[in-house]
């Protein structure tokens, strides 16, 4: 591997380390973006889904005729014409087992249900027309005939006795039971604590409520036999591989996706859904590209959804208060069908992020995973890394609230300490670096812990209930996969970047282009990104699990060492000297230069670009560009963390609370840019608070989605929240070569304990010690009023 150590340059006006604004920013605010839906292709036909309105029950009939006749339908298509062509189902992909040794029971899921529905909005036809108001046309003259069966909604209730069954071969609606750790040592180490704290903790299921809905456009050449889809994805190399192996069932060369602008995904948009194939169906049937765009209605009912986990969470503490062991014992919500990685969060997720920035030496992780007659539930940012620091972090305060202890040395006697460091955690990870009882320090002084009781004070003047509250956090981010890390230089004197992750709002590529600039020297204002055409990548991780720049960032810098070994052998040529006499320098711009040691004779890196592309009859043994394609190797997780401290005011006699303050004092290694990482950090952040205070999936006991609208459900608005304060107190990953920790999920693993810490202390008076999210003014008033009771 090439030397990729960070080069010994001033600090450089668009390098590694400045807060560099989004070079899109532009371009999308003039609205020159484009987005799946702004996409019209000649001949192209609109599509309509048909859904059940019921959450289960046996399909009898669907009738297509009528929906034939509309004006403008060209084809009405269900589960039966799809079974036809061959095409695969969607299923889990993830090889987890049970507690006894057996596999996970998988789900294999058509596109179009066939026997049964299993929730409201599940996909059982569809329509396409020439027009979309024609094709919705067609789709309400659809009349599906569904013998209507009971339904489950909680996943607890799901695997109760008795429950209505969603599968034949899932019994008791249980497609996994996970297990981790030790239970006898565990149990030992719960019977020897001087003290057990439990609780009772609900993980409240959210929308995704990206700002894009889903939209795709599907397209197939008949003369080459090959598929294109358009669509809003997070990693078309992931996406392409299961749409041709596992759904269409046709070589990878015979499918290409196309994403462009993405308008938010959160880990809702990374695989496939039941519309892509419908779209490419279609478009192989009549011969005409078929676009569909969901509707904010229809988003709500298809969507996966995020979290749902019902959690009994214990913590067993010795004498001194050090942690001997946290159990989790958890019913996870899988919703009506496996989506691709549906368990992670509730398992793995949990084992990994639970233990946070504490020594305990055990844990033990029991998830009961179960399918429910709801949406299906996947990944949503953090993907249970949130969720684990979120459980130990209430557990330790209320240990702290049961023993008399202060909560701050709590956390300090439990930290690992430097003298730990490298740390092998309980659950196998390995913590390279971290500063755990510092940054704390850091961030009580940034946020005026000591100035807490006068503002408590002046709350309490106007009526008003004050809190504040801890967030400590350590994430295990997901390890980068192969990643490629293509720098091609063009003929118009750009420079482009070729990657296989892929930006849906996280601002790659001045991110990029900065780490480009500092290890290769090439002009900042040059360097374009491609990531979104499956036609141009060998490999690719996607964007997920906060890994983006430790995985292209990577690929970028060891890419940007063989440009320069390139480089070395063409200037060489060029100004008539040895290889080994050739330096690579930047001039006072930090613009690479190709240099004859001890003398000043240099060529620019994008003169010499030019030159070579253009030389005529260059030595058969010398480059013809500077162009290089490469396959980063995998690399292990790395480890971000922080603590946050959020301050709340509650009024008590209508129950509303509003977060008031907020500081949060992060590591997340090298920043490349500041200001990038602050912005990902106050999304987090925000999206924690709205899971913590205002956003609830609720559903009837039939199963209809009675919050399917923003009329009924709760997203924060910039007038509800604070001014963020945002730090750093870094070290250094060891483990990749920008040394980077990687930010995106993490304001949520702090947001979550610091909001409801703060509530709980602000309620606290009236003998609360507990209240689950979301914390509406309607639960809160509830809790205040039992309290006087």
């Amino acid at each position: 591997m090439p030397d990729t150590a960070m080069p010994d340059v001033t600090r450089l006006k668009f390098g590694v380390g400045q807060s560099v604004p989004r070079q899109e920013d532009p371009i999308l605010l003039q609205g020159r973006g484009r987005y799946t839906d702004d996409i019209t292709l000649p001949g192209q036909l609109w599509a309509v889904m048909v859904r059940s309105p019921y959450a289960h029950g046996t399909i009898t009939a669907i009738e297509t005729e009528a929906a034939k006749a509309v004006p403008g339908v060209l084809g009405v298509y269900t589960g039966a014409d799809l079974a036809e062509g061959g095409y695969g189902p969607m299923r889990c992909v993830l090889p987890l087992k049970n507690r006894d040794g057996s596999p996970l029971r998988n789900i294999e899921r058509p596109a179009l249900a066939m026997d049964k529905v299993r929730f409201v909005g599940d996909p059982v036809a569809f329509v396409v027309a020439e027009t979309k108001s024609a094709a919705r046309d067609g789709a309400e003259a659809v009349f599906v005939d569904i013998d209507v069966l009971p339904a489950v909604t909680e996943a607890s209730a799901g695997a109760a006795p008795g429950a209505p069954q969603l599968y034949d071969h899932i019994p008791g609606n249980v497609v996994l039971d996970f297990h981790f750790g030790d239970s006898a040592k565990v149990a030992e180490a719960f019977g020897q604590a001087a003290h057990v704290t439990k609780l009772s903790i609900r993980n409240n299921r959210v929308v995704v409520c990206a700002m894009e809905p889903r939209s795709a456009i599907g397209e197939y050449d008949a003369e080459t036999g090959r598929y294109t889809l358009h669509v809003g994805s997070q990693g078309v190399f992931g996406l392409r591989g299961q749409m041709a192996n596992d759904i269409l069932k046709v070589p990878v060369d015979k499918v290409r996706i196309l994403t462009g602008n993405v308008g938010g995904s959160f880990g809702m948009k990374a695989s496939a859904y039941p519309e892509y194939l419908c779209l490419l169906h279609a478009a192989k049937v009549l011969g005409r590209p078929v676009k569909w765009t969901d509707e904010r209605t229809g988003s709500f009912l298809s969507d996966q959804h995020g979290r749902d986990h019902e959690v009994e969470a214990e913590l067993a503490l010795d004498a001194e208060g050090r942690a001997l062991a946290v159990r989790l014992t958890s019913f996870a919500n899988m919703g009506g069908y496996l989506a691709t990685v549906a368990p992670l969060m509730g398992t793995g997720n949990f084992v990994k992020n639970v233990q946070s920035n504490y020594a305990t030496p055990l844990i033990e992780v029991n998830t009961v995973c179960v399918v429910t007659n709801t949406s299906p539930v996947s990944a949503y940012r953090g993907a249970g890394r949130p969720e684990g620091n979120y459980f130990f972090e209430r557990l330790l305060e209320q240990a702290a609230h049961e023993t008399g202890r202060d909560p701050i040395a709590l956390r300090k006697l439990n930290h690992i300490t430097d003298a730990e460091l490298p740390f092998t955690s309980s659950n196998g990870s390995v913590y390279d670096s971290g500063d755990f009882s510092a940054l704390l320090e850091e961030a009580l002084e940034k946020a005026d812990w000591d100035g807490f009781e006068a503002r408590k004070a002046e709350s309490a003047k106007k009526g008003l209930l004050r809190g504040r509250g801890i967030g400590n956090f350590l994430e295990c981010t997901a390890p980068p996969m192969k990643e490629q890390g293509e720098i091609r230089f063009e003929a118009d004197g750009t420079v482009t970047i070729i990657t296989g992750t892929l930006d849906y709002g996280q601002g790659h590529w001045s991110a990029f282009a900065q780490v480009l600039h500092t290890h290769l020297g090439v002009p900042f204002e040059a360097i374009r990104l491609m990531q979104g055409d499956s036609d141009l990548l060998i490999a690719g991780g996607g964007t997920g699990g906060s890994k983006s720049l430790m995985a292209s960032g990577a690929a970028i810098v060891e890419a940007a060492q063989l440009v320069i070994e390139k480089g070395k052998l063409a200037s060489a040529h060029m100004l008539e000297a040895a290889v080994g006499d050739i330096e690579f320098t930047r001039d006072g711009e930090g613009l690479g230069r190709f240099t004859i040691a001890g003398t000043d004779r240099s060529i620019g890196i994008m003169e010499l670009a030019e030159r070579i592309r253009t030389a005529n009859n260059p030595p058969p043994d010398l480059p013809t560009d500077l162009n290089v394609r490469h396959v980063f190797g995998e690399a292990p997780q790395a480890y971000p963390n922080g603590c946050h401290i959020a301050e709340v005011e509650v009024e008590p006699e209508t129950g509303h609370a509003e977060v008031v303050r907020y500081m949060s004092v992060n590591d997340f290694g090298v920043m490349v840019n500041p200001l990038l990482v602050a912005g990902q950090a106050h999304g987090g952040i925000v999206q924690g608070i709205g899971q913590a205070l205002y956003e609830r999936v609720s559903y009837s006991e039939e199963g209809q989605l009675l919050s399917g609208s923003y009329q009924d459900y709760c997203l924060p608005r910039a007038g509800d929240l604070p001014d963020f304060g945002f730090e750093s107190h870094a070290s250094v990953c060891k483990t990749n070569p920008l040394g980077a920790k990687g930010c995106g999920e993490a304001g949520c693993a702090g947001s979550l304990p610091a909001v409801m810490n703060a509530l709980v202390d602000a309620l606290s008076g009236f003998g609360i010690s507990h209240i689950d999210m979301p914390a509406t003014p309607e639960t809160i008033w509830r809790a205040i009023s039992a309290a006087r009771a």
